[in-house]
């Protein structure tokens, strides 16, 4: 797909007849809240003694190549009582940057370079050293993590409809692409924005044995095997969304037996369950996003680490919607949704403790804050937003 196709992913487009926004992944994964199975919440005192002392890394997500966009990579800290966050410069070298991984050894940052020629980079972190960059073989990748083995690097291009794999040295450098799979089937649906296929997201499945692509354009989560010796990928399975749903982005429950998608052109959500032994997926009903008529181009869904609550980023409603998890993760409960402060949250993460929510506001260019209340979900500012220039991502380490 040409350049002018996938740059609605930055500007202000025109979907649906109307104003469309640009559509970007959220930096979801990175870093995902810890995994464990759900059990009833311990007093608060449980999150204080797993949260870190002293002011702890933040990185920022931007585009280099837009009228007043970022230099690089942003760096900052974060305070993790009070959510207050101070710039510390920032990581050059790097082209739009807009999303953002960690390698779980915490060693290395991995960047999608969001261009048409599109490409992945990996920096020391140690020394915020460019380790060099990869050639994804697609145009606009828009989406990457990192296999929980810490060896492959998977990745989404957007523009080409396509998904990648890249090799992972010991030092945390990228070797050549070992896979590169597009997305030829089911055709597109009949979706604004679906003129042809469009990976969203690549990310494994809680038990380790699945690898997961998400396509906007084909109305399609597929299923893939890796082979972790080779960096290899077999298809085993396709979930199919209804026409027109345009899934973005899937988060799994922390008992790994069910995920919730995100549909960015219908603005709705649904439940999904997982069999770990198929890797099927299978999608449920359709459900709301509690920000009225239209479409609000939901961005990305987060769920808390305890499997009680979700929280889901409206672009165009500017707002946060809420959710009640329900029946061990087979059902989501709406509660309310809260503005956002700023424009187009384009994506959404937590703090590895759970108590603070970071959402980064591309359209005016900042990152707000909320304490997330343990028991209830309930989201409460944290704060004046801090200024980062087109900020589509914030990883909070």
């Amino acid at each position: 797909m040409d350049s002018g196709g996938w740059s609605r992913r930055r500007f202000v487009g025109a979907l649906a007849g109307g104003t469309a926004a640009a559509a970007l992944p959220a930096c979801d994964d990175a870093p995902a809240p810890a995994t464990t199975p759900a059990t009833a919440p311990e007093p608060s005192t449980s999150r204080e003694a797993r949260r870190p002392s002293g002011p702890r890394p933040l990185y920022l997500g931007t585009y280099t190549s837009v009228e007043g966009g970022g230099k690089g990579i942003g760096l900052a800290t974060y305070d993790t009582a009070t959510g207050r966050i101070t710039g510390d410069g920032t990581i050059t070298g790097v082209g739009d940057p807009s999303y953002l991984a960690i390698h779980p050894d915490r060693g290395t940052l991995y960047a999608v370079d969001e261009r048409d020629d599109g490409a992945v980079t990996a920096v020391r972190l140690s020394d915020r050293k460019v380790l060099g960059s990869r050639s994804t073989g697609g145009a606009a990748p828009c989406h990457l993590s990192v296999h929980p083995g810490g060896r492959w690097l998977l990745s989404a291009n957007y523009g080409s409809g396509s998904v990648a794999v890249h090799p992972i040295d010991a030092s945390g450098a990228l070797g050549e692409r070992t896979d590169l799979v597009r997305h030829t089937s089911p055709p597109p649906g009949p979706g604004p924005g679906q003129e042809g296929p469009h990976a969203h997201q690549f990310v494994t499945s809680p038990d380790g044995g699945h690898v997961l692509a998400v396509d906007l354009g084909t109305d399609t989560v597929y299923t893939y095997r890796l082979d972790e010796k080779a960096g290899t990928l077999t298809e085993v399975a396709q979930a199919h969304t209804r026409p027109g749903a345009g899934p973005r982005h899937l988060t799994f429950h922390p008992g790994g037996r069910y995920a919730y998608l995100a549909n960015e052109v219908d603005n709705t959500v649904a439940v999904c369950s997982y069999d770990k032994a198929s890797g099927r997926v299978t999608v449920g009903e359709a459900q709301s996003t509690g920000t009225g008529p239209g479409t609000s181009y939901p961005a990305q869904i987060l769920v808390t680490a305890d499997g009680r609550h979700a929280y889901l980023a409206n672009r165009g409603h500017n707002s946060l919607t809420r959710y009640a998890v329900e029946a061990d993760g087979a059902r989501l409960r709406l509660l309310d949704t809260v503005p956002v402060g700023g424009d187009f949250p384009r994506q959404i993460a937590f703090s590895p403790e759970g108590s603070l929510l970071f959402a980064a506001n591309q359209k005016s260019s900042t990152v707000t804050v909320f304490h997330v209340d343990e028991s209830s979900g309930e989201l409460r500012r944290a704060g004046e937003s801090f200024p980062s220039p087109v900020a589509v991502c914030a990883l909070p380490l």
